[in-house]
């Protein structure tokens, strides 16, 4: 059973930092692109961070220079380094991944079971 399993999300206090971690398993091929959303209360699910298979980043404006993305393609496993919090930071937070089962055949979306981050001001 392929899954995305995420873990590291918690309480924090305005102007600390929290480590995402979201790992794959299961009978997969290879991954391309893996990513972080969010989603608030009554607010949509947004893109918080992407990172392709050659380690090519890119950020929502709002996290830019406090948030880091890195992914350890042997572990099948993305992660979001969160420092500087903000009281706005809390949510929700989805992994997503692209993942390809065989040669030849196209990436299917798959989507973890997401992680609370609570920041506290």
């Amino acid at each position: 059973q392929v899954q995305l399993v995420e873990s590291g999300g918690g309480l924090v206090q305005a102007g600390g930092s929290l480590r995402l971690s979201c790992a794959a398993s299961g009978s997969i091929f290879t991954i391309n692109d893996m990513g972080w959303y969010r989603q608030a209360p009554g607010k949509q699910r947004e893109l918080v961070a992407s990172i392709t298979r050659n380690d090519e980043t890119n950020y929502a404006d709002s996290v830019k220079g406090r948030f880091t993305i890195s992914r350890d393609n042997a572990k099948k496993t993305v992660y979001l380094q969160m420092n500087s919090l903000k009281a706005e930071d809390t949510a929700v937070y989805y992994c997503t991944a692209a993942l390809v089962f065989r040669v030849g055949v196209w990436e299917e979306d798959y989507w973890g079971q997401g992680t609370q981050v609570t920041v506290s001001s």
